[in-house]
């Protein structure tokens, strides 16, 4: 072997060995800036939207709905144990908010960190109004998929956890918006779980149809 091709072997050897420590020392880098970028946002979210506790909480296995591992826009639940309300409206919050800031990865986010549950309402007829700030329209990524995720996200986890809401209306900002970020629609409600017929509340007919979301 000539000397010649033994300096370039060498000079080989050591250039992949310091792309490889860059690359290390890349990886670190991009770790620390994700934990300081979800400390940061776990500070904001202290400030602006605290904890909900309330007297009646009582620890339950909840379920909340986050993005699929397996099937792409499409969400499924997640059994977790969490402190909620005896009220409904207390109780919305807690899951909403549980969704927002517990996603188990960041691959099953569904809807955006910075996003925050403004107010909940919920009427007598079982209607919902869940007002959220504007990041939920702005940072939402823009696609049918990834809309249909987030709505579906918030509707199935209230209704697998709060049993008096029968519709969902969302709301940006305390305004209604056309769509969420370009594609879902949000002028209209989202139905959750029928409310229950004139026979079957008599007792007269089962009720075995279960709620679908939709228009």
């Amino acid at each position: 072997m000539s000397r010649a091709l033994k300096i370039t072997l060498a000079l080989l050897v050591v250039g992949v060995a310091v792309g490889a420590i860059y690359l290390r020392g890349l990886h670190q880098r991009v770790l620390r800036l994700a934990r300081v970028e979800r400390t940061e946002q776990q500070a904001h979210r202290e400030v602006t939207q605290p904890p909900i506790a309330t007297p009646s909480d009582v620890k339950v296995k909840a379920k909340i709905f986050w993005a699929s591992k397996t099937q792409p826009g499409a969400v499924e639940p997640v059994e977790v144990e969490l402190p909620l309300s005896a009220d409904p409206v207390q109780r919305a919050r807690q899951v909403i908010n549980a969704l927002i800031a517990t996603p188990p990865s960041a691959d099953q986010r569904v809807l955006p960190a910075d996003v925050t549950l403004l107010e909940f309402y919920l009427l007598a007829d079982g209607t919902a109004i869940a007002d959220f700030s504007g990041a939920l329209a702005a940072t939402t990524p823009s696609g049918i998929l990834s809309e249909q995720a987030a709505v579906e996200a918030i509707a199935r986890t209230l209704e697998a956890n709060v049993e008096n809401i029968r519709r969902l209306k969302i709301l940006i900002n305390g305004q209604e918006a056309e769509t969420l970020a370009g594609h879902v629609d949000l002028t209209d409600f989202f139905e959750l779980r029928p409310a229950p017929s004139p026979r079957a509340a008599a007792g007269l007919t089962p009720a075995t149809t279960p709620g679908k979301l939709g228009r």
